[in-house]
């Protein structure tokens, strides 16, 4: 299974995992499964971390390539397509940043792994 990682999936995943839900958990740990963390999410990350509103273990410039490779995950590049993508989204959710991930989720055949339920009213498989 080819999975994407919202923001706060990868988050609990690396700091509190018992966050996740049991099938999130599962299908994170099974290395058959491919799992991508978007470009979007790493720049959802750093305004956080600039902002004040996430704290993370270290720099964001080290700690997010560090889990990605600690854990095999592979960074998911945001394409022209997927950006324009966006367009055709109906206004189900309003934050640009889930609206990206459900564009490159629908355009690369992604189950999306995510706690946010407003999110499967796009049609992509959801996770949690």
């Amino acid at each position: 299974m080819k999975l994407l990682l919202d923001t706060h999936a990868l988050l609990f995943w690396v700091y509190d995992p018992p966050r996740l839900g049991s099938t999130a958990l599962r299908a994170l740990a099974d290395r058959d499964n491919q799992v991508f963390w978007s470009v979007a999410s790493s720049w959802e990350v750093a305004i956080k971390v600039g902002l004040g509103k996430l704290v993370l273990d270290g720099p964001v410039s080290e700690v997010i390539p560090t889990e990605l490779l600690r854990h095999g995950f592979t960074l998911l590049p945001i394409d022209h397509a997927h950006v324009l993508a966006v367009s055709t989204l109906t206004a189900h959710h309003g934050d640009p940043f889930d609206r990206l991930l459900v564009a490159q989720a629908q355009a690369e055949g992604l189950a999306l792994v995510t706690g946010d339920s407003k999110l499967a009213a796009y049609g992509v498989p959801i996770i949690w």
